[in-house]
């Protein structure tokens, strides 16, 4: 699969965090079972890469990813653990030749119009805009689908219950990437429930628009 069709079976893509790797399974258990099957987990925790390999081992249905990759090595840990496609919240030279060496999908970040336009020359036809908000948001997308319509987005930083549909709504929005779905609070007090139904609503309240 490449990135496309990944991104493609859900339309939000919760940005995870494991601070204890008890939580992982779980948590990604709740979040296929509520119908987002996507999952970033990100490399911001010590237990990030061992939770990656227990989720893809245990949790039938899950498409798991490792987000805030920022070191070329980072994909061949990372395949190794068990992701099937990275995330970043930029891009380099280095990054792009390690996503390909490594032979997994790659959703690289951008933030201005020049760096969808590198990106875009390097083979990326979909990017994560990061941090979405900070970068213009809905605005921004919609400038950008003018000079560059081939470009698919899937905008992370700032999307939240409030927001995420008015993004989805646009052309050039593949989906939606952000944390709400899995809140911090929700996950300490081990509330799967709660975020199961947090999935839930965030997919039915898009099913409409696509």
């Amino acid at each position: 699969m490449n990135i496309s069709d990944i991104l493609i079976q859900s339309p939000v893509i919760p940005v995870i965090v494991i601070d204890r790797i008890e939580q992982a399974v779980p948590l990604a258990q709740a979040l296929v079972d509520g119908g987002l099957p996507v999952l970033e987990v990100t490399l911001r925790t010590q237990a990030a890469m061992q939770a990656i390999h227990e989720i893809s081992r245990a949790v039938s249905g899950a498409i798991v990813g490792v987000g805030t990759v920022t070191r070329p090595e980072q994909f061949a840990e990372s395949v190794e653990a068990g992701a099937t496609f990275a995330v970043s919240p930029g891009l380099t030279d280095a990054l792009a030749s390690a996503s390909r060496a490594a032979g997994i999908p790659f959703l690289p970040g951008v933030f201005t119009p020049s760096e969808v336009m590198r990106a875009h020359a390097q083979g990326f036809d979909v990017l994560k805009l990061f941090p979405a908000q900070q970068a213009g948001g809905i605005a921004m997308l919609k400038a950008l689908s003018g000079p560059l319509p081939e470009v698919q987005f899937c905008p992370t930083g700032g999307i939240g219950a409030d927001n995420f549909v008015d993004f989805f709504q646009l052309a050039n929005v593949a989906c939606v990437g952000g944390s709400w779905v899995c809140p911090a609070s929700a996950v300490q007090d081990q509330d799967w429930e709660q975020v199961s139904q947090l999935a839930h609503d965030a997919r039915s309240a898009l099913e409409q628009y696509r």
